[in-house]
């Protein structure tokens, strides 16, 4: 409900704050007063069209707040949370509006600026405004559906047809991507069929490439070990007639050294002590060179025995490198990576397979879509029957309501009018509308199209009343519903939105004694002229005051005494 309306620089108000309560709230005052400023003002913060007339004369902008408090499960907290912006459990939702002398309006929603669409279909979910000029609510030919079903046909029945309207969407939706993708593989059978044969040719293993690689590698690896070991070998090898090789040098050296020691029958007299210590010396080298000559020829081994080890299949490496360059190739070529072959097969080959058995998988899933379709529709059928009773039962509390409101002579219809079916959706197969025959004899037509604003009001009041409890709004608007009409039909219209105000908020600006009187709450407003601009003001009015405004509504300029009682008597009748 409207809990708090703060307006200012509007047309003639400078600044006003108002608290609403729940109940029924009556605004009332002399014509010109300022009554309808006041509903602009809200209609401002409701989202409703701005221009930069309403701002008061002298002013840069004019900024409405409304402050609403909303229930934890109505449906506006859905809204705001798809449109990121919640409210905090128990905080108040406020809507605030500016508009600045160049007609450009702002809009906030809790004071995150909003569009003022947003705005609007927010407002749309917590007031309705019943007018002379305007409407807001139940004028509109989209609520009529849900607030019909609320009032008359079972939620099961309502939710089995949504849940099949899915069901057969969703079937329909299988169909046609298959159909999609059948079309799609025809039109490539020959590059899949070429392509599929050049992959199972190639025949990729999962996880193959980084095996090659990992294989590559070693082989590389090993590659050099053994050409290392080669070139080794190959310095201690003869390698032409001219280089015999270490090996034939060290025992040259021996044979050479040997001509320094003495022969056999040489007399070891003969030899000097130089020529003796070159002999010692010789014999040292001798040794040396046998020991060389070991070791050259125990390196020589170990290093055949190592090249013997290393050696490999010269092909292998040859081979692996072969097929990773053939992946990569591939890979490449299909704009895919080498891990994700294996996969592109299987993706291709389950085209094709589609393409070659596509008439049956078709078939198969026509038969499901059109067995989803049979569904919905009996389910959609059984609605369409509960809402046909329930048209007839809200016709019939509907004009049930409408002769104490002064329209007995108006015909008020729900009318159901079946949608193609391309128009088909959760909510059913056909499209509700509430129409009004003003007169006898002339054909129901739209709400807001065959009335009075009075007359709209009044049936907007009546069909209300048998919706109560039934609608998420939680402040109703009426503007001079009572226009028109006096007294039993004003006492009739009174006693209704006492007893409407059981179940939501209110408001009710009025010219009626009688339903100024049956209100629970009762402001007035009027305009204050001084000194300067003259302004718009209102009050809520205690008892005494009260009495006397309806007593002022009863005589006119001139209060009397008579007016008085009458007025305490309408109180009394409260």
């Amino acid at each position: 409900m409207l809990s708090f309306l703060s307006i200012r620089d509007v047309v003639l108000i400078e600044a006003l704050d108002l608290s609403f309560h729940p109940g029924l709230t009556a605004l009332t005052g002399e014509t010109g007063a300022g009554k309808s400023i006041l509903l602009d003002s809200l209609g401002l913060a409701l989202g409703e069209r701005a221009n930069s007339g309403l701002i008061r004369n002298g002013a840069q902008e004019a900024r409405v707040t409304a402050s609403f408090d909303v229930p934890a499960a109505h449906p506006v907290r859905t809204l705001l949370e798809e449109q990121e912006l919640p409210t905090e459990k128990g905080e108040p939702l406020i809507l605030r509006r500016t508009v600045g002398t160049d007609g450009r309006s702002r809009a906030w929603v809790n004071d995150q600026p909003v569009g003022v669409g947003l705005l609007r279909r927010i407002a749309g979910t917590l007031v309705e405004i019943q007018g002379q000029h305007e409407q807001m609510g139940l004028a509109d030919p989209s609520t009529h559906r849900d607030l019909l079903d609320a009032f008359g046909t079972p939620p099961t029945i309502r939710r089995k047809t949504g849940t099949l309207y899915r069901k057969w969407r969703d079937a329909c939706t299988t169909l046609a991507l298959a159909q999609q993708e059948i079309a799609i593989a025809a039109k490539e059978e020959e590059w899949l069929r070429h392509t599929l044969e050049e992959l199972a040719t190639l025949s990729p293993q999962p996880d193959e490439e980084n095996t090659l690689a990992a294989q590559r590698h070693a082989l590389q690896r090993n590659e050099r070990r053994g050409e290392a070991v080669a070139a080794a070998l190959a310095e201690l090898t003869p390698r032409d007639r001219r280089n015999s090789g270490p090996a034939a040098a060290l025992r040259a050296a021996g044979r050479a050294l040997h001509r320094l020691l003495p022969t056999p029958g040489q007399d070891a007299d003969d030899a000097d002590d130089t020529f003796a210590s070159q002999q010692e010396q010789a014999q040292e080298a001798l040794k040396a060179l046998d020991s060389a000559e070991a070791a050259l020829a125990e390196a020589e081994s170990m290093l055949s025995r190592l090249a013997a080890d290393q050696e490999a299949d010269p092909r292998l490496l040859e081979q692996v490198e072969e097929r990773l360059f053939a992946l990569r190739a591939a890979a490449r070529k299909f704009e895919t990576s080498v891990s994700d072959l294996p996969d592109l097969q299987h993706r291709l080959k389950q085209r094709l397979d589609a393409l070659e058995t596509g008439t049956a998988r078709i078939e198969e899933l026509e038969r499901a879509a059109q067995a989803a379709r049979q569904d919905f529709l009996k389910a959609a059928e059984e609605l369409s029957a509960q809402r046909t009773k329930a048209a007839r039962k809200l016709e019939n509390a509907v004009m049930a309501e409408l002769k104490p409101l002064k329209l007995e002579r108006a015909r008020f219809v729900a009318e159901l009018t079946p949608l193609p079916e391309a128009q088909w959706g959760e909510s059913g197969l056909e499209q509700v509308t509430f129409l009004l025959a003003a007169n006898p004899g002339q054909p129901p037509g739209p709400l807001g199209k065959v009335a009075s604003g009075g007359e709209l009001s009044r049936l907007m009041l009546a069909i209300r009343l048998v919706l109560a409890g039934r609608s998420p709004i939680g402040t109703l608007i009426f503007d001079e519903i009572d226009s028109g009409v006096g007294g039993a039909t004003a006492a009739a219209i009174g006693e209704r939105l006492h007893r409407l105000a059981q179940d939501m908020q209110i408001l009710a600006v009025t010219h009626s004694p009688q339903v100024a009187a049956a209100a629970d709450h009762h402001l007035r407003i009027g305009k204050l002229v001084k000194t300067g601009p003259t302004q718009t003001r209102a009050a809520p009015l205690p008892a005494p005051a009260r009495r006397e405004e309806i007593a002022r509504m009863l005589a006119g300029d001139v209060v009397t005494d008579a007016a008085r009682a009458a007025a305490e008597s309408l109180l009394e009748k409260k």
